[in-house]
Protein backbone atom coordinates (compact mmCIF):
# COMPACT_ATOMS: atom_id res chain seq x y z
CA UNK A 1 0.00 0.00 0.00
CA UNK A 2 2.88 2.32 0.87
CA UNK A 3 4.42 1.70 -2.56
CA UNK A 4 1.05 2.47 -4.17
CA UNK A 5 0.77 5.89 -2.49
CA UNK A 6 4.40 6.66 -3.25
CA UNK A 7 3.86 5.88 -6.94
CA UNK A 8 0.51 7.67 -6.98
CA UNK A 9 1.77 10.94 -5.48
CA UNK A 10 4.95 10.68 -7.51
CA UNK A 11 2.84 10.54 -10.65
CA UNK A 12 0.82 13.58 -9.56
CA UNK A 13 3.99 15.57 -8.86
CA UNK A 14 5.32 14.52 -12.27
CA UNK A 15 2.15 15.74 -13.99
CA UNK A 16 2.30 19.08 -12.14
CA UNK A 17 5.94 19.59 -13.09
CA UNK A 18 5.15 18.73 -16.71
CA UNK A 19 2.27 21.22 -16.76
CA UNK A 20 4.44 23.96 -15.28
CA UNK A 21 7.18 23.28 -17.84
CA UNK A 22 4.67 23.32 -20.71
CA UNK A 23 3.26 26.62 -19.44
CA UNK A 24 6.73 28.16 -19.21
CA UNK A 25 7.59 26.94 -22.71
CA UNK A 26 4.32 28.33 -24.06
CA UNK A 27 4.87 31.73 -22.39
CA UNK A 28 8.44 31.82 -23.67
CA UNK A 29 7.19 31.09 -27.18
CA UNK A 30 4.65 33.90 -26.93
CA UNK A 31 7.27 36.35 -25.68
CA UNK A 32 9.61 35.41 -28.51
CA UNK A 33 6.75 35.74 -30.96
CA UNK A 34 5.98 39.25 -29.71
CA UNK A 35 9.63 40.22 -29.98
CA UNK A 36 9.75 38.90 -33.52
CA UNK A 37 6.62 40.81 -34.48
CA UNK A 38 7.98 44.07 -33.12
CA UNK A 39 11.32 43.38 -34.76
CA UNK A 40 9.52 42.88 -38.06
CA UNK A 41 7.52 46.07 -37.54
CA UNK A 42 10.76 47.97 -36.96
CA UNK A 43 12.31 46.55 -40.10
CA UNK A 44 9.17 47.20 -42.11
CA UNK A 45 9.39 50.96 -41.61
CA UNK A 46 13.00 51.22 -42.77
CA UNK A 47 13.82 52.01 -46.37
CA UNK A 48 14.35 48.95 -48.54
CA UNK A 49 17.64 48.34 -50.29
CA UNK A 50 17.69 48.98 -54.04
CA UNK A 51 16.93 46.00 -56.28
CA UNK A 52 14.86 44.21 -53.65
CA UNK A 53 12.63 41.28 -54.61
CA UNK A 54 9.32 40.58 -52.89
CA UNK A 55 9.21 36.96 -51.72
CA UNK A 56 5.83 35.23 -51.53
CA UNK A 57 4.74 31.80 -50.37
CA UNK A 58 1.37 30.60 -49.14
CA UNK A 59 2.06 27.77 -46.71
CA UNK A 60 -0.32 29.09 -44.07
CA UNK A 61 -4.12 29.18 -44.58
CA UNK A 62 -5.27 32.47 -46.12
CA UNK A 63 -8.15 34.08 -44.25
CA UNK A 64 -10.07 37.03 -45.66
CA UNK A 65 -8.91 39.34 -42.88
CA UNK A 66 -5.51 39.63 -41.20
CA UNK A 67 -5.60 39.73 -37.42
CA UNK A 68 -4.62 43.09 -35.91
CA UNK A 69 -3.41 41.86 -32.52
CA UNK A 70 0.31 41.49 -31.58
CA UNK A 71 0.26 37.85 -32.71
CA UNK A 72 -0.97 38.73 -36.18
CA UNK A 73 1.56 36.62 -38.04
CA UNK A 74 1.72 33.62 -35.73
CA UNK A 75 0.02 30.59 -37.23
CA UNK A 76 -0.78 28.00 -34.56
CA UNK A 77 -1.64 25.27 -37.01
CA UNK A 78 2.02 25.12 -37.97
CA UNK A 79 3.44 26.54 -34.75
CA UNK A 80 5.16 29.65 -35.99
CA UNK A 81 4.63 29.75 -39.72
CA UNK A 82 3.90 33.29 -40.85
CA UNK A 83 0.44 34.13 -42.11
CA UNK A 84 -1.32 37.07 -43.72
CA UNK A 85 -4.96 37.53 -44.63
CA UNK A 86 -6.11 38.22 -48.17
CA UNK A 87 -6.64 41.90 -47.32
CA UNK A 88 -2.97 42.50 -46.51
CA UNK A 89 -1.69 40.26 -49.30
CA UNK A 90 -3.55 42.35 -51.89
CA UNK A 91 -2.64 45.61 -50.17
CA UNK A 92 1.08 44.84 -50.12
CA UNK A 93 1.26 43.61 -53.70
CA UNK A 94 -0.35 46.90 -54.72
CA UNK A 95 2.18 48.76 -52.58
CA UNK A 96 5.06 46.88 -54.23
CA UNK A 97 3.78 47.88 -57.66
CA UNK A 98 4.58 51.54 -56.90
CA UNK A 99 7.71 50.93 -54.81
CA UNK A 100 10.83 51.75 -56.85
CA UNK A 101 12.98 49.61 -54.53
CA UNK A 102 10.99 46.48 -55.48
CA UNK A 103 12.13 45.14 -58.85
CA UNK A 104 9.92 42.09 -59.00
CA UNK A 105 8.20 39.20 -57.24
CA UNK A 106 9.40 35.66 -56.62
CA UNK A 107 6.71 33.11 -55.69
CA UNK A 108 7.48 29.72 -54.17
CA UNK A 109 4.26 27.77 -54.76
CA UNK A 110 5.16 24.33 -53.45
CA UNK A 111 2.23 24.82 -51.05
CA UNK A 112 -0.96 26.83 -51.45
CA UNK A 113 -3.62 26.77 -48.76
CA UNK A 114 -6.52 28.84 -50.11
CA UNK A 115 -9.90 28.62 -51.79
CA UNK A 116 -10.27 29.08 -55.54
CA UNK A 117 -11.88 32.54 -55.32
CA UNK A 118 -9.14 33.67 -52.93
CA UNK A 119 -6.57 32.45 -55.46
CA UNK A 120 -8.46 34.36 -58.18
CA UNK A 121 -8.26 37.58 -56.17
CA UNK A 122 -4.49 37.22 -55.59
CA UNK A 123 -4.00 36.30 -59.23
CA UNK A 124 -5.89 39.36 -60.47
CA UNK A 125 -3.79 41.57 -58.19
CA UNK A 126 -0.62 40.05 -59.65
CA UNK A 127 -1.92 40.65 -63.18
CA UNK A 128 -2.38 44.29 -62.26
CA UNK A 129 1.14 44.32 -60.76
CA UNK A 130 2.51 43.26 -64.15
CA UNK A 131 1.31 46.61 -65.52
CA UNK A 132 4.31 48.14 -63.73
CA UNK A 133 6.61 46.18 -66.10
CA UNK A 134 8.21 44.51 -63.06
CA UNK A 135 8.86 40.78 -63.28
CA UNK A 136 7.11 37.84 -61.61
CA UNK A 137 8.95 34.52 -61.38
CA UNK A 138 7.29 31.37 -60.02
CA UNK A 139 8.91 28.15 -58.82
CA UNK A 140 7.63 24.96 -57.25
CA UNK A 141 8.67 21.44 -56.42
CA UNK A 142 5.09 20.34 -56.95
CA UNK A 143 2.32 22.28 -58.65
CA UNK A 144 -1.24 21.44 -57.67
CA UNK A 145 -3.84 22.60 -60.19
CA UNK A 146 -4.70 25.51 -57.93
CA UNK A 147 -1.09 26.62 -57.40
CA UNK A 148 -0.38 26.23 -61.12
CA UNK A 149 -3.35 28.48 -61.91
CA UNK A 150 -1.82 31.15 -59.67
CA UNK A 151 1.67 30.54 -61.08
CA UNK A 152 0.44 30.96 -64.65
CA UNK A 153 0.53 34.76 -64.23
CA UNK A 154 4.35 34.63 -63.97
CA UNK A 155 6.68 35.90 -66.67
CA UNK A 156 8.85 32.86 -66.02
CA UNK A 157 7.44 29.66 -64.61
CA UNK A 158 9.92 27.09 -63.29
CA UNK A 159 9.61 23.60 -61.82
CA UNK A 160 12.11 21.39 -60.00
CA UNK A 161 13.70 18.86 -62.42
CA UNK A 162 12.35 16.02 -60.28
CA UNK A 163 9.14 17.86 -59.43
CA UNK A 164 5.51 17.05 -60.09
CA UNK A 165 2.55 18.80 -61.65
CA UNK A 166 -1.18 18.04 -61.59
CA UNK A 167 -3.24 18.86 -64.64
CA UNK A 168 -6.18 16.48 -64.84
CA UNK A 169 -9.35 18.52 -64.40
CA UNK A 170 -11.41 19.00 -61.26
CA UNK A 171 -13.15 16.29 -59.26
CA UNK A 172 -15.63 16.58 -56.39
CA UNK A 173 -16.41 13.87 -53.87
CA UNK A 174 -19.09 13.61 -51.20
CA UNK A 175 -19.23 11.01 -48.44
CA UNK A 176 -22.62 9.43 -47.63
CA UNK A 177 -23.56 8.19 -44.15
CA UNK A 178 -27.00 6.62 -44.73
CA UNK A 179 -25.95 2.97 -44.43
CA UNK A 180 -23.67 3.63 -41.47
CA UNK A 181 -26.54 5.29 -39.62
CA UNK A 182 -28.85 2.40 -40.52
CA UNK A 183 -26.29 -0.03 -39.09
CA UNK A 184 -26.41 2.01 -35.89
CA UNK A 185 -30.24 2.04 -35.97
CA UNK A 186 -30.30 5.83 -36.25
CA UNK A 187 -33.08 7.34 -38.33
CA UNK A 188 -32.49 10.89 -39.65
CA UNK A 189 -35.76 12.78 -40.18
CA UNK A 190 -35.43 15.29 -43.00
CA UNK A 191 -37.40 18.48 -43.72
CA UNK A 192 -36.43 20.62 -46.71
CA UNK A 193 -37.57 22.87 -49.53
CA UNK A 194 -35.63 22.79 -52.76
CA UNK A 195 -34.89 19.79 -54.95
CA UNK A 196 -31.26 20.93 -55.09
CA UNK A 197 -30.95 21.40 -51.31
CA UNK A 198 -28.47 18.59 -50.96
CA UNK A 199 -26.78 19.41 -47.64
CA UNK A 200 -28.76 16.59 -46.04
CA UNK A 201 -28.44 14.05 -48.88
CA UNK A 202 -25.54 12.20 -47.18
CA UNK A 203 -28.02 11.21 -44.46
CA UNK A 204 -30.86 10.05 -46.71
CA UNK A 205 -29.20 8.63 -49.87
CA UNK A 206 -26.30 6.38 -50.84
CA UNK A 207 -25.24 8.58 -53.77
CA UNK A 208 -25.93 11.98 -55.31
CA UNK A 209 -29.43 12.69 -56.50
CA UNK A 210 -29.73 13.54 -60.20
CA UNK A 211 -30.47 17.17 -59.27
CA UNK A 212 -27.37 17.38 -57.09
CA UNK A 213 -25.20 15.71 -59.73
CA UNK A 214 -26.48 18.21 -62.33
CA UNK A 215 -25.74 21.29 -60.23
CA UNK A 216 -22.31 19.93 -59.26
CA UNK A 217 -21.40 19.23 -62.89
CA UNK A 218 -22.48 22.74 -63.90
CA UNK A 219 -20.67 24.73 -61.22
CA UNK A 220 -17.56 22.52 -61.36
CA UNK A 221 -17.51 22.96 -65.13
CA UNK A 222 -17.75 26.74 -64.71
CA UNK A 223 -14.87 26.81 -62.23
CA UNK A 224 -12.68 24.65 -64.50
CA UNK A 225 -13.57 26.75 -67.53
CA UNK A 226 -12.57 29.90 -65.65
CA UNK A 227 -9.21 28.35 -64.76
CA UNK A 228 -8.64 27.29 -68.37
CA UNK A 229 -9.43 30.82 -69.59
CA UNK A 230 -6.79 32.25 -67.30
CA UNK A 231 -4.09 29.70 -68.11
CA UNK A 232 -4.80 29.88 -71.84
CA UNK A 233 -4.46 33.66 -71.94
CA UNK A 234 -1.22 33.79 -69.95
CA UNK A 235 0.53 30.72 -71.38
CA UNK A 236 -0.68 30.99 -74.98
CA UNK A 237 -2.13 27.47 -75.02
CA UNK A 238 -5.62 26.93 -76.42
CA UNK A 239 -8.38 25.69 -74.10
CA UNK A 240 -8.90 22.69 -76.38
CA UNK A 241 -5.24 21.74 -75.98
CA UNK A 242 -5.41 22.24 -72.20
CA UNK A 243 -8.44 19.94 -72.00
CA UNK A 244 -6.61 17.44 -74.19
CA UNK A 245 -3.63 17.51 -71.80
CA UNK A 246 -6.00 16.72 -68.93
CA UNK A 247 -8.16 14.14 -70.73
CA UNK A 248 -5.26 12.18 -72.24
CA UNK A 249 -2.96 12.55 -69.22
CA UNK A 250 -0.24 13.90 -71.48
CA UNK A 251 1.75 15.22 -68.54
CA UNK A 252 3.68 12.01 -67.87
CA UNK A 253 7.21 13.30 -67.23
CA UNK A 254 8.81 16.49 -65.99
CA UNK A 255 10.04 17.26 -69.50
CA UNK A 256 6.46 17.00 -70.78
CA UNK A 257 5.64 20.10 -68.74
CA UNK A 258 8.23 22.04 -70.79
CA UNK A 259 7.31 20.43 -74.11
CA UNK A 260 3.63 21.25 -73.56
CA UNK A 261 4.58 24.85 -72.64
CA UNK A 262 3.08 24.59 -69.18
CA UNK A 263 6.42 25.64 -67.65
CA UNK A 264 9.41 27.49 -69.12
CA UNK A 265 12.22 25.37 -67.72
CA UNK A 266 13.15 22.67 -65.21
CA UNK A 267 15.52 24.27 -62.71
CA UNK A 268 16.71 23.69 -59.18
CA UNK A 269 16.17 26.50 -56.70
CA UNK A 270 19.79 27.72 -56.92
CA UNK A 271 19.45 27.94 -60.70
CA UNK A 272 16.28 30.00 -60.30
CA UNK A 273 18.24 32.33 -58.01
CA UNK A 274 20.80 32.72 -60.78
CA UNK A 275 18.03 33.73 -63.19
CA UNK A 276 16.75 36.31 -60.72
CA UNK A 277 20.26 37.77 -60.26
CA UNK A 278 20.54 38.16 -64.02
CA UNK A 279 17.12 39.83 -64.14
CA UNK A 280 17.91 42.43 -61.47
CA UNK A 281 21.50 42.91 -62.64
CA UNK A 282 23.62 41.73 -59.74
CA UNK A 283 26.67 39.46 -59.69
CA UNK A 284 26.37 35.74 -59.00
CA UNK A 285 28.36 36.18 -55.79
CA UNK A 286 25.88 38.73 -54.43
CA UNK A 287 22.98 37.85 -52.14
CA UNK A 288 19.51 38.67 -53.42
CA UNK A 289 17.76 41.08 -51.11
CA UNK A 290 14.46 39.26 -50.59
CA UNK A 291 11.79 40.94 -48.50
CA UNK A 292 9.09 38.60 -47.24
CA UNK A 293 5.51 39.66 -47.82
CA UNK A 294 4.78 39.49 -44.09
CA UNK A 295 7.60 41.98 -43.40
CA UNK A 296 6.74 44.31 -46.24
CA UNK A 297 4.63 47.20 -45.03
CA UNK A 298 4.96 50.92 -44.56
CA UNK A 299 4.44 53.07 -41.51
CA UNK A 300 0.89 53.82 -42.64
CA UNK A 301 -0.11 50.14 -42.47
CA UNK A 302 -2.70 50.98 -39.81
CA UNK A 303 -6.32 52.08 -39.96
CA UNK A 304 -6.91 55.81 -39.78
CA UNK A 305 -9.81 55.98 -37.35
CA UNK A 306 -9.81 59.81 -37.33
CA UNK A 307 -10.14 60.36 -41.05
CA UNK A 308 -12.93 62.64 -42.22
CA UNK A 309 -14.36 60.19 -44.77
CA UNK A 310 -14.26 56.41 -44.40
CA UNK A 311 -15.27 53.28 -46.24
CA UNK A 312 -16.33 50.59 -43.76
CA UNK A 313 -15.40 47.01 -44.65
CA UNK A 314 -17.33 44.46 -42.58
CA UNK A 315 -16.02 40.88 -42.61
CA UNK A 316 -18.66 38.15 -42.30
CA UNK A 317 -16.71 34.88 -42.36
CA UNK A 318 -17.77 31.35 -41.40
CA UNK A 319 -20.97 29.48 -40.64
CA UNK A 320 -23.95 31.58 -39.55
CA UNK A 321 -25.31 31.20 -36.03
CA UNK A 322 -27.28 33.22 -33.52
CA UNK A 323 -25.39 35.05 -30.78
CA UNK A 324 -21.95 36.61 -30.64
CA UNK A 325 -19.91 34.16 -32.74
CA UNK A 326 -16.17 34.72 -33.23
CA UNK A 327 -13.63 35.42 -35.96
CA UNK A 328 -14.34 31.99 -37.49
CA UNK A 329 -18.15 32.13 -37.36
CA UNK A 330 -20.78 34.71 -38.23
CA UNK A 331 -22.63 35.51 -35.02
CA UNK A 332 -25.77 37.47 -35.90
CA UNK A 333 -25.43 39.75 -32.85
CA UNK A 334 -21.83 40.64 -33.63
CA UNK A 335 -22.26 41.29 -37.36
CA UNK A 336 -25.60 43.10 -36.90
CA UNK A 337 -23.88 45.37 -34.37
CA UNK A 338 -21.01 46.02 -36.79
CA UNK A 339 -23.41 46.99 -39.59
CA UNK A 340 -25.33 49.21 -37.17
CA UNK A 341 -22.14 50.93 -35.98
CA UNK A 342 -21.06 51.63 -39.55
CA UNK A 343 -24.52 52.96 -40.39
CA UNK A 344 -24.61 55.30 -37.38
CA UNK A 345 -21.06 56.60 -37.88
CA UNK A 346 -21.38 59.85 -39.82
CA UNK A 347 -17.77 59.62 -41.02
CA UNK A 348 -18.54 56.32 -42.79
CA UNK A 349 -19.77 57.23 -46.26
CA UNK A 350 -20.29 53.74 -47.70
CA UNK A 351 -20.26 50.13 -46.46
CA UNK A 352 -18.75 47.04 -48.07
CA UNK A 353 -19.79 43.69 -46.61
CA UNK A 354 -17.26 40.94 -47.34
CA UNK A 355 -19.09 37.60 -47.21
CA UNK A 356 -17.34 34.24 -47.08
CA UNK A 357 -19.94 31.85 -45.73
CA UNK A 358 -21.75 28.60 -46.58
CA UNK A 359 -24.74 29.81 -44.55
CA UNK A 360 -26.31 28.41 -41.42
CA UNK A 361 -29.19 29.54 -39.23
CA UNK A 362 -32.03 31.08 -41.26
CA UNK A 363 -33.17 33.11 -38.25
CA UNK A 364 -29.68 34.54 -37.66
CA UNK A 365 -29.44 35.35 -41.38
CA UNK A 366 -32.68 37.32 -41.23
CA UNK A 367 -31.45 39.32 -38.22
CA UNK A 368 -28.46 40.48 -40.25
CA UNK A 369 -30.56 41.00 -43.40
CA UNK A 370 -32.64 43.52 -41.45
CA UNK A 371 -29.56 45.55 -40.55
CA UNK A 372 -28.41 45.47 -44.17
CA UNK A 373 -31.74 46.95 -45.33
CA UNK A 374 -31.53 49.72 -42.72
CA UNK A 375 -27.93 50.53 -43.65
CA UNK A 376 -28.78 50.56 -47.35
CA UNK A 377 -31.31 53.34 -46.73
CA UNK A 378 -28.64 55.45 -45.02
CA UNK A 379 -25.64 55.03 -47.35
CA UNK A 380 -24.34 52.93 -50.27
CA UNK A 381 -24.09 49.25 -49.34
CA UNK A 382 -22.00 46.89 -51.49
CA UNK A 383 -21.28 43.18 -51.07
CA UNK A 384 -18.05 41.43 -52.02
CA UNK A 385 -18.25 37.63 -52.12
CA UNK A 386 -15.25 35.44 -51.35
CA UNK A 387 -14.77 31.70 -51.92
CA UNK A 388 -18.36 30.98 -50.94
CA UNK A 389 -21.39 33.17 -50.23
CA UNK A 390 -24.32 30.80 -50.48
CA UNK A 391 -27.63 30.02 -48.81
CA UNK A 392 -27.53 32.08 -45.59
CA UNK A 393 -24.47 33.80 -47.03
CA UNK A 394 -26.59 34.87 -49.98
CA UNK A 395 -29.50 35.76 -47.67
CA UNK A 396 -27.42 38.45 -45.94
CA UNK A 397 -26.12 39.71 -49.30
CA UNK A 398 -29.26 39.98 -51.40
CA UNK A 399 -30.41 43.40 -50.19
CA UNK A 400 -27.18 45.18 -51.19
CA UNK A 401 -27.08 47.93 -53.81
CA UNK A 402 -24.51 45.94 -55.76
CA UNK A 403 -22.96 42.46 -55.43
CA UNK A 404 -19.48 41.50 -56.62
CA UNK A 405 -18.30 37.89 -56.94
CA UNK A 406 -15.39 36.07 -58.53
CA UNK A 407 -16.10 33.76 -61.50
CA UNK A 408 -15.35 30.79 -59.25
CA UNK A 409 -17.21 32.00 -56.15
CA UNK A 410 -19.80 29.45 -54.96
CA UNK A 411 -23.09 31.25 -54.41
CA UNK A 412 -26.87 30.87 -54.66
CA UNK A 413 -28.23 27.78 -52.88
CA UNK A 414 -31.47 29.61 -52.09
CA UNK A 415 -33.19 26.89 -50.09
CA UNK A 416 -33.70 25.70 -46.52
CA UNK A 417 -33.78 22.47 -44.53
CA UNK A 418 -34.14 21.00 -41.07
CA UNK A 419 -32.91 17.70 -39.69
CA UNK A 420 -33.72 15.68 -36.57
CA UNK A 421 -31.92 12.43 -35.71
CA UNK A 422 -33.97 9.71 -34.03
CA UNK A 423 -31.67 7.59 -31.84
CA UNK A 424 -34.39 5.55 -30.11
CA UNK A 425 -33.42 2.21 -31.72
CA UNK A 426 -29.71 2.88 -31.26
CA UNK A 427 -30.20 3.37 -27.54
CA UNK A 428 -32.62 0.54 -26.94
CA UNK A 429 -31.47 -2.17 -29.38
CA UNK A 430 -27.73 -1.49 -29.56
CA UNK A 431 -27.01 -0.14 -26.09
CA UNK A 432 -29.89 -1.43 -24.01
CA UNK A 433 -30.89 2.08 -22.89
CA UNK A 434 -34.53 3.09 -22.54
CA UNK A 435 -35.72 6.65 -22.08
CA UNK A 436 -39.04 7.41 -20.38
CA UNK A 437 -40.71 10.82 -20.62
CA UNK A 438 -43.32 12.88 -18.79
CA UNK A 439 -45.02 15.68 -20.78
CA UNK A 440 -47.53 18.30 -19.71
CA UNK A 441 -48.87 18.47 -23.26
CA UNK A 442 -49.15 16.18 -26.25
CA UNK A 443 -46.09 17.51 -28.09
CA UNK A 444 -43.96 18.91 -25.25
CA UNK A 445 -40.95 16.81 -26.27
CA UNK A 446 -41.09 17.61 -30.00
CA UNK A 447 -37.55 17.66 -31.34
CA UNK A 448 -36.20 15.05 -28.94
CA UNK A 449 -33.74 12.49 -30.34
CA UNK A 450 -35.33 9.74 -28.24
CA UNK A 451 -38.37 9.12 -30.46
CA UNK A 452 -39.53 9.66 -34.05
CA UNK A 453 -41.73 12.63 -34.93
CA UNK A 454 -45.43 11.95 -35.39
CA UNK A 455 -47.22 12.72 -38.64
CA UNK A 456 -48.81 15.81 -37.05
CA UNK A 457 -45.38 17.02 -35.96
CA UNK A 458 -43.89 16.31 -39.37
CA UNK A 459 -46.55 18.49 -41.06
CA UNK A 460 -45.96 21.20 -38.44
CA UNK A 461 -42.17 21.25 -38.94
CA UNK A 462 -42.41 21.09 -42.75
CA UNK A 463 -44.77 24.08 -42.64
CA UNK A 464 -42.07 26.00 -40.78
CA UNK A 465 -39.50 25.08 -43.44
CA UNK A 466 -41.87 26.16 -46.23
CA UNK A 467 -42.53 29.47 -44.49
CA UNK A 468 -38.81 30.21 -44.15
CA UNK A 469 -38.27 29.43 -47.84
CA UNK A 470 -41.13 31.75 -48.74
CA UNK A 471 -39.59 34.59 -46.72
CA UNK A 472 -36.11 33.84 -48.15
CA UNK A 473 -37.30 34.05 -51.77
CA UNK A 474 -39.27 37.24 -50.98
CA UNK A 475 -36.11 38.84 -49.56
CA UNK A 476 -34.14 37.91 -52.67
CA UNK A 477 -36.91 39.05 -55.03
CA UNK A 478 -37.11 42.41 -53.29
CA UNK A 479 -33.35 42.93 -53.20
CA UNK A 480 -32.64 41.76 -56.74
CA UNK A 481 -35.74 43.35 -58.31
CA UNK A 482 -37.11 40.03 -59.53
CA UNK A 483 -40.41 38.25 -59.07
CA UNK A 484 -40.65 35.59 -56.40
CA UNK A 485 -41.39 33.04 -59.13
CA UNK A 486 -38.17 34.00 -60.93
CA UNK A 487 -36.20 33.54 -57.72
CA UNK A 488 -37.83 30.17 -57.12
CA UNK A 489 -36.87 29.03 -60.63
CA UNK A 490 -33.16 29.62 -59.91
CA UNK A 491 -33.49 28.76 -56.24
CA UNK A 492 -34.65 25.37 -54.93
CA UNK A 493 -31.31 25.16 -53.16
CA UNK A 494 -29.31 25.16 -56.41
CA UNK A 495 -25.63 26.12 -56.22
CA UNK A 496 -24.10 28.39 -58.86
CA UNK A 497 -20.56 29.48 -59.75
CA UNK A 498 -20.11 33.26 -59.81
CA UNK A 499 -19.81 33.40 -63.61
CA UNK A 500 -23.20 31.67 -63.97
CA UNK A 501 -24.73 33.69 -61.12
CA UNK A 502 -23.95 36.83 -63.11
CA UNK A 503 -26.02 35.56 -66.03
CA UNK A 504 -29.07 34.90 -63.86
CA UNK A 505 -28.79 38.23 -61.97
CA UNK A 506 -27.82 36.81 -58.59
CA UNK A 507 -24.69 38.99 -58.74
CA UNK A 508 -24.03 42.25 -60.58
CA UNK A 509 -20.37 42.17 -61.51
CA UNK A 510 -17.31 39.93 -61.43
CA UNK A 511 -14.51 41.23 -59.24
CA UNK A 512 -12.92 41.14 -55.83
CA UNK A 513 -12.89 43.24 -52.68
CA UNK A 514 -10.77 45.98 -54.27
CA UNK A 515 -13.32 46.43 -57.04
CA UNK A 516 -16.16 46.55 -54.50
CA UNK A 517 -14.33 49.21 -52.47
CA UNK A 518 -13.55 51.22 -55.62
CA UNK A 519 -17.23 51.20 -56.54
CA UNK A 520 -18.18 52.25 -52.99
CA UNK A 521 -15.77 55.19 -53.25
CA UNK A 522 -17.24 56.15 -56.61
CA UNK A 523 -20.89 56.13 -55.54
CA UNK A 524 -20.02 57.93 -52.29
CA UNK A 525 -18.25 60.56 -54.43
CA UNK A 526 -15.07 60.60 -52.36
CA UNK A 527 -11.71 62.03 -53.44
CA UNK A 528 -9.87 60.99 -50.28
CA UNK A 529 -10.84 58.33 -47.79
CA UNK A 530 -9.53 55.80 -45.30
CA UNK A 531 -10.68 52.25 -44.76
CA UNK A 532 -11.99 51.05 -41.39
CA UNK A 533 -12.77 47.40 -40.68
CA UNK A 534 -15.47 45.73 -38.59
CA UNK A 535 -16.31 43.90 -36.40
CA UNK A 536 -13.83 45.02 -33.79
CA UNK A 537 -11.42 42.34 -32.66
CA UNK A 538 -11.58 40.55 -29.36
CA UNK A 539 -8.97 41.02 -26.67
CA UNK A 540 -5.66 39.80 -28.10
CA UNK A 541 -4.95 37.36 -25.26
CA UNK A 542 -8.43 35.81 -25.48
CA UNK A 543 -8.05 35.49 -29.23
CA UNK A 544 -4.64 33.89 -29.10
CA UNK A 545 -5.62 31.38 -26.41
CA UNK A 546 -8.82 30.49 -28.27
CA UNK A 547 -6.94 29.99 -31.51
CA UNK A 548 -4.29 27.91 -29.78
CA UNK A 549 -6.92 25.58 -28.34
CA UNK A 550 -8.91 25.27 -31.57
CA UNK A 551 -5.89 24.83 -33.81
CA UNK A 552 -4.24 22.33 -31.49
CA UNK A 553 -7.34 20.12 -31.61
CA UNK A 554 -7.60 20.45 -35.38
CA UNK A 555 -3.91 19.66 -35.89
CA UNK A 556 -4.05 16.54 -33.71
CA UNK A 557 -7.24 15.26 -35.34
CA UNK A 558 -5.96 15.95 -38.87
CA UNK A 559 -2.68 14.20 -38.12
CA UNK A 560 -4.49 11.08 -36.89
CA UNK A 561 -7.45 11.00 -39.28
CA UNK A 562 -6.10 12.75 -42.38
CA UNK A 563 -8.77 13.78 -44.91
CA UNK A 564 -11.35 11.80 -42.93
CA UNK A 565 -11.33 14.55 -40.29
CA UNK A 566 -13.18 16.86 -42.70
CA UNK A 567 -16.09 14.45 -42.80
CA UNK A 568 -16.09 13.99 -39.02
CA UNK A 569 -16.15 17.75 -38.54
CA UNK A 570 -19.01 18.04 -41.05
CA UNK A 571 -20.99 15.41 -39.18
CA UNK A 572 -20.39 17.16 -35.85
CA UNK A 573 -21.48 20.52 -37.27
CA UNK A 574 -24.68 19.12 -38.75
CA UNK A 575 -25.67 17.41 -35.53
CA UNK A 576 -25.19 20.70 -33.62
CA UNK A 577 -27.52 22.67 -35.89
CA UNK A 578 -30.51 24.37 -34.31
CA UNK A 579 -33.64 25.52 -36.11
CA UNK A 580 -34.25 25.79 -39.84
CA UNK A 581 -31.02 26.03 -41.82
CA UNK A 582 -30.18 28.07 -44.91
CA UNK A 583 -26.94 26.23 -45.55
CA UNK A 584 -24.88 25.24 -48.57
CA UNK A 585 -24.06 21.60 -49.29
CA UNK A 586 -20.48 22.80 -49.08
CA UNK A 587 -18.74 19.66 -47.84
CA UNK A 588 -17.39 18.75 -51.25
CA UNK A 589 -13.78 17.65 -51.45
CA UNK A 590 -12.69 19.34 -54.69
CA UNK A 591 -9.26 18.52 -56.10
Amino acid sequence: MKNFFTSFFGAIVGVIIALVLCTLIFVASIVNGVKEVFKNDSKAETKLKPKSVLYMDFKAPIADRTSDNPFANFNFSSLGEEALGLDKIVERINLAKEDTAIKGIYMNLTELNAGVATVEEIRNTLLDFKGSKKFIYAYSEMYSQKSYYLASVADKLYMNPQGMMEFKGLSAQIMFYKKALENLNVDVQIFRHGKFKSAIEPFMLDKMSEANRLQTEVFMGSIWNSMLDGVSKQRGISKDELNSIADELKLKTQQDAVTLKLVDALLYRDEVMTEIRKKIGIEESKTINFVKLVDYKDKDDKEDTKAKNKIAVIYAVGSIESGEGDDNTIGSDRIAKAIRQAREDSTVKAIVLRVNSPGGSALASDVMWREVTLAKKAKPFIVSMGDVAASGGYYISCAADKIYAQPNTITGSIGVFGMMPNAQKLLSQKLGINVDTVNTNKHSDIGTIYRPVTETERVYIQKGVEDVYDVFTKRVAEGRKMTQAEVDSIGQGRVWAGSDALKIKLVDELGGLDQAIAYAVKVAKLDKYSKVTYPKRKNALDEILGKAEDKAEEKIMTKNLGETYKYLKYLQNLLRMKGVQARLPFEYVIY
